[in-house]
């Protein structure tokens, strides 16, 4: 497979272009690499995420919840100080 790029060129405000390039620099990315990524992502999904703020999905958050409701019932074990009780417990 051929992957080919092509160039867009966008009309933006010149602070959110910077404040996006810093952001993505603190993250360790170009602005072109974040772009492509929202880009394909609603591409592939269809779906357009805004939000700044980390978001669990939905099987993460179930297993969240069953964690909990089996700390709540005293269901857990632990901690283990040492690798040797963990296998213990683990192989038991």
């Amino acid at each position: 497979m051929v992957y080919m790029k092509t160039q867009i060129n966008l009309k933006v405000d010149n602070s959110v272009k910077e404040q996006a390039q810093i952001m993505a620099s603190e993250l360790g990315l170009s602005l072109s690499s974040v772009v492509n990524a929202v880009l394909k992502q609603f591409a592939r999904t269809g779906k357009l995420d805004l939000s700044t703020e980390p978001r669990a999905t939905p099987y993460l958050e179930k297993l969240v919840e069953e964690a909990r409701k089996e700390y709540a019932e005293g269901k857990t074990s632990g901690p283990f100080t040492n690798v040797d009780d963990l296998m213990k417990y683990l192989n038991s």
